[in-house]
């Protein structure tokens, strides 16, 4: 029975490669359905997204491509299907709500496994929609003893991303290397600018022209992770910084949404502290 596979290679570059990578799908008899390749000249660095369909085995492919790409290649060969997910929320509901509603449409490309929260402020609307909800107060814990019990919690689900929907906590380095490059965060600004708490406020007394909002990766370094997704809302001097608050929130919900249809369609490779994406 014929599959279809996402191969996705990314590894130093050689002479070659795109031919060598081909081949083994020729010899396969596999028809390549889109490809997608970039070299980061600066790193030398060799990308590559192929989507093939045929009869194959997914451990002979493997091995069949890692025969001919460079030895530090990490290449992968996934059969498409829908990722798991886990979403950590605080009180705001226009990024979560927003999902809830693309997962009940069946518009997601995800299952969502649970939402957890460290308020229990959005539970009617999480088990409206029938999903699991978890709340994990962080009343009388330090920073590290809630995280611990938020780790517990995650830990008894199976997923492939953690999505952070207006997660409103700074999470430790313990906890971001538990789930490395599996974390997506939206944040309210367009990064690098206004890094941290109340960025609309930060804009507003700047007095900006346009606002914007960011997904990306978290890592140790607060709003600085590889960018994932981006957009911006034109703004004037009418508004407040609660009017850009309000405006910014529509953007928030479709960035996230546009960073997730990327990564669950396996579109994103991480390269440095930055992103290419096909």
């Amino acid at each position: 029975m014929e599959k279809r596979a996402r191969v996705l290679i990314d590894c130093d570059d050689a002479k070659g490669l795109v031919y060598k990578i081909s081949k083994v799908f020729y010899d396969r008899d596999l028809n390549i359905d889109n490809n997608r390749e970039f070299v980061d000249k600066e790193h030398n660095r060799f990308f590559m997204r192929t989507v093939v369909t045929g009869l194959f085995e997914i451990d002979e492919l493997l091995s069949a491509l890692q025969a001919v790409a460079p030895k530090d290649a990490h290449i992968r060969v996934i059969i498409p299907k829908d990722k798991k997910i886990v979403i950590l929320a605080t009180k705001e509901s226009h990024a979560l709500g927003d999902i809830l509603i693309r997962h009940a449409s069946g518009e997601l490309g995800a299952e969502i496994e649970c939402v957890i929260a460290n308020h229990d402020t959005l539970r009617e609307l999480v088990e409206r929609f029938d999903i699991p909800f978890f709340h994990i107060p962080a009343e009388n814990l330090n920073r590290e003893e809630h995280e611990a019990k938020v780790m517990e919690c995650i830990d008894q689900h199976d997923f492939d991303y953690m999505v952070l929907a207006k997660y409103m906590r700074i999470l430790t380095p313990t906890f971001v290397k538990a789930y490395p490059q599996q974390i997506i965060n939206i944040h309210h600004s367009f990064l690098p600018a206004f890094i941290g708490a109340n960025p609309y406020k930060q804009a507003f007394e700047r007095g900006v022209k346009i606002i914007g909002a960011t997904a990306h990766f978290v890592t140790d370094d607060l709003d600085e992770g590889p960018i994932i997704a981006q957009d911006v809302i034109p703004v004037n001097h009418r508004l407040s910084w609660k009017d850009m608050q309000r405006a910014g929130r529509d953007g928030e919900k479709i960035v996230l949404s546009r960073a997730l249809a990327l990564v669950l369609h396996d579109r994103v490779f991480v390269n440095g502290n930055k992103t290419v994406i096909f």
